[in-house]
């Protein structure tokens, strides 16, 4: 197999997303600690903890993936069974994709939750 080193050259891409959605993360629970000190709306605190949760299964998902390119670019390299090379480099885009679905998800809540922000902030 002269492609082991295809999965390898995927993990720096998910590396990146690693560092953008920590960085996500880090934000996320600074804005819910500065929500905690100035007691706003406990609804809000909870969604908002909910996403940090999400994040945090894209993180795994992001981790296990990088796991799978990386065992299967050794497997590959080292000339043992191919097959299953190419069946853990599949299973490991396949959990990039997961995590990239939450990414999504995440996205969209946070939308939606910064326009219920605004108008429980604007409220008389």
């Amino acid at each position: 197999m002269n492609n082991w080193y295809l999965p390898i050259t995927i993990v720096p891409g998910i590396g990146l997303l690693i560092l953008s959605t920590s960085n996500l993360m880090i934000t996320l629970s600074n804005e819910i600690n500065n929500l905690m000190t100035i007691n706003l709306s406990e609804t809000i605190i909870k969604r908002k903890l909910t996403q940090l949760k999400t994040l945090n299964r894209t993180m795994v998902f992001f981790y296990l993936a990088i796991a799978c390119l990386a065992t299967s670019g050794l497997i590959g390299g080292l000339e043992f069974n191919h097959k299953i090379a190419s069946y853990i480099s599949i299973l490991g885009v396949i959990l990039m994709l997961i995590g990239l679905i939450f990414l999504v998800k995440y996205s969209y809540k946070a939308v939606s939750i910064r326009q219920d922000q605004f108008k429980n902030s604007f409220k008389p």
